[in-house]
């Protein structure tokens, strides 16, 4: 069986470099709510030398609160922002001859379009404008627009995040919200591999311990006959 690992990155953490050698995928930040031109462009040649996919990670307008805090925004600004932000990775990929593989929402944006359907059309409408597929929590009304509209949708488990009863992630602000070691990090990878037929598993590039538990999940599959390899 493949599986995907993939982290977000470009966003001006600590551990790039020691990620993109342990991950399929990388999710990179297009500047709205982190990293910039010259910290994409460095991100998607790390990549490139890995051979880590790539996809762009675009997020509400809000560096402040790193993408996380949930904004008030038409349906038409919504899809106005990410079109901007997926057609600039677009044309810096473009530069380097590597072509995305997905787009991903960040932060606050992801959490809104995974149970908003007003969230959920501008940002399926954004990736489909690129012909990209689109990378969410599976259930979630961000699945189910895919499935409307016939854009490929790639289902995401958090190996590092707690999760609601109702499949959604815990928030940030509320205790429990964090899994907290690495061998806790692979019984949650497995059991969403198992339970929730995910197809690529995501650990938070700003978190502290993200090196670890990449290599604690990548050698625990690897171990179990899965084959580490980009949903590409």
């Amino acid at each position: 069986m493949r599986i995907d690992l993939n982290c977000d990155l470009g966003e001006g953490g600590l551990f790039d470099a020691e990620l993109m050698p342990l991950i399929t995928t990388a999710n990179i930040a297009c500047g709205f709510h982190a990293g910039g031109p010259a910290e994409a462009l460095a991100s998607l040649v790390l990549a490139l030398n890995h051979g880590v996919r790539v996809g762009a990670h675009p997020s509400f307008p809000d560096r402040d609160h790193f993408g996380r805090r949930e904004m008030e925004c038409t349906v038409r600004a919504t899809l106005a922002d990410c079109v901007y932000q997926v057609g600039a990775m677009v044309g810096l990929a473009k530069t380097l001859g590597v072509t995305l593989s997905h787009v991903k929402p960040h932060g606050a944006l992801y959490n809104l379009a995974c149970r908003d359907d007003a969230v959920a059309f501008p940002v399926m409408e954004a990736a489909a404008t690129f012909g990209l597929p689109l990378m969410g929590l599976p259930g979630s009304r961000i699945e189910a627009m895919c499935s409307v509209e016939n854009v490929r949708f790639i289902g995401e488990g958090f190996a590092d995040r707690r999760y609601r009863p109702d499949g959604l992630l815990v928030p940030r602000t509320e205790s429990g919200a964090f899994v907290e070691s690495p061998d806790e990090a692979v019984r949650q990878a497995e059991w969403l591999i198992r339970d929730h037929s995910v197809k690529s598993l995501c650990v938070h590039g700003d978190n502290p311990e993200a090196v670890a538990f990449v290599r604690a999940i990548r050698i625990a599959l690897e171990q179990k006959g899965f084959e580490i390899r980009s949903f590409a």
